[in-house]
């Protein structure tokens, strides 16, 4: 303590340097040394683990997330060459439809007017066979007449 006391340091004063400076800095090291290789270290370890997986997971979640993206556009893209497609089948089917509508309606209207021509043809027929008919009948009727009236006299 002499020696302390020749740089004018005094027992009890603001700094007192004996034994225990020496072993509080003692205690300080070793007690950093232990906590850091028992707990620091460790998680440490475990953040820079954990640091690791979050990075990597990230880059997959980027990476699927490219791949998603990319399908997203193929399937869009199949998506609308399906509804060009359809859509041209429809329009095709539309114009089928009306090409065999007109088809069947020129046929039956031309069937039509043929059976009306046929009926209209048949009925003058059976209407000049019917006034020839009532023409002979006529004149039997008037011969028939004139006898009777010829041979009451």
């Amino acid at each position: 303590m002499i020696s302390l006391f020749l740089l004018g340091a005094t027992e009890g004063g603001l700094f007192d340097f004996d034994a225990t400076l020496p072993l509080m800095a003692v205690q300080v090291v070793l007690l950093t040394f232990i906590l850091n290789s028992l707990f620091f270290r460790p998680v440490g370890r475990v953040v820079e683990e954990r640091e690791g997986y979050v990075t990597t997971t990230r880059a997959e979640a980027k990476e699927k997330l490219l791949k998603v993206e990319k399908l997203e556009a193929e399937l869009l893209e199949q998506l609308k060459g399906a509804r060009q497609a359809a859509q041209k089948l429809i329009n095709d089917a539309e114009q089928d439809s009306d090409r065999l509508y007109r088809e069947a309606l020129a046929l039956a209207t031309a069937e039509a007017n043929a059976s009306r021509e046929e009926a209209r043809r048949e009925i003058d027929s059976q209407r000049e066979s019917a006034l020839n008919q009532l023409k002979v009948d006529s004149e039997k009727l008037g011969d028939l007449i004139v006898e009777r009236l010829l041979g009451a006299k």
